[in-house]
């Protein structure tokens, strides 16, 4: 079996390897491909697996002998799964490889918003403490969580994992989701979108990008957000309307953001929120601990050797 990995770089930087895969048949391994390069990178081959390089229609028309596409992610949106499905072609996902990563850096976020420790840290090399007039000092507000209301939109695994270190840290927890939402934990309260923004005092996204997400936080749900909260997005960039969010930051609607996503990634120099007052971001690092890479590797692998072996798993286009 011929099998192309079309952007592998940011999965294996070179400290995991590819020599699992490489036990099911000829690898190629591209750092990146370019939209123009897609179909001569990929023609011959019967699998390929892609991150965020975007495999449509015309893509899958010029690809005859393609019978596999394995999405390095949990997120899809990459892939016309619809189409891919009309050619009879698999298309898998890796639904559960960063659950605890992603939700440990929800709260290295929230615990940089609430402390400011970077510029804490900064402030002290510059000189600021040796000069302090007392023994200590803080030039931000500083927040304690216990008591506090944390909103988790979108109660899937991550969002679910999220919410417990949140009740580990003595918060209150409200849940938005589609669907009725099982969980163990006590604090957890399932409740509609506007209860939600209006109760929260820091709002986590956890959704999927669909038609139906897109830009779901805009001028409209942030008029209901409580004065003074804090939003934050590991999930997906155009959740999030960009310029709706710089216009509550800068009028004090909401009090920071921290974002490790953006509506386009790498973002232009353009985005306004690069210049919004406190807002943090990050270059999309959530999910990107050696550990969930690792995990991730190992599920890709083994959703090639299922389909291989007539019992495909993760299937996204059924």
């Amino acid at each position: 079996m011929k099998i192309v990995v079309l952007d592998g770089y940011t999965l294996n930087p070179g400290d995991i390897g590819w020599d699992e895969l490489q036990t099911l048949g000829e690898v190629t391994v591209y750092d990146r491909t370019s939209p123009a390069d897609v179909v001569k990178r990929a023609l011959g081959a019967q699998a390929i697996y892609t991150n965020k390089t975007c495999i449509g229609a015309r893509e899958l028309d010029a690809l005859p002998g393609l019978e596999f596409i394995g999405v390095l992610a949990t997120g899809y949106n990459v892939v016309d799964v619809s189409y891919a499905a009309q050619k009879g072609i698999t298309v898998c996902n890796i639904p559960t490889y960063g659950t605890a990563s992603v939700a440990q850096f929800v709260f290295a976020l929230i615990l940089e918003l609430c402390h400011h420790v970077q510029y804490h840290s900064d402030r002290v090399h510059e000189g600021a403490w040796n000069s302090c007039k007392d023994f200590c000092f803080w030039e931000h507000p500083l927040i304690e969580l216990a008591g506090k209301t944390l909103g988790i939109i979108g109660c899937g695994r991550i969002g679910l994992e999220t919410a417990k270190i949140g009740a580990a840290f003595g918060m209150n927890i409200l849940g938005y989701d589609s669907r009725p939402v099982k969980t163990d934990i006590p604090c957890f309260v399932q409740t509609e979108l506007t209860d939600l923004l209006s109760r929260s005092d820091f709002i986590s996204l956890h959704c999927p990008l669909f038609d139906e997400t897109k830009e779901m936080i805009n001028r409209d749900t942030l008029s209901h957000v409580k004065p003074g909260a804090f939003l934050i997005n590991t999930s997906r960039g155009p959740l999030v309307q960009d310029a709706a969010l710089y216009e509550a930051l800068t009028s004090g609607r909401l009090a920071g953001a921290a974002l490790d996503v953006l509506s386009s990634e790498p973002p232009s120099v353009e985005n306004p929120l690069l210049s919004a007052p406190n807002c943090i971001i990050t270059p999309h690092i959530a999910w990107g601990t050696k550990e969930a890479r690792m995990r991730l590797m190992k599920m890709a692998v083994e959703n090639l050797s299922a389909y291989i072996a007539g019992t495909p798993q993760n299937v996204v286009n059924k």
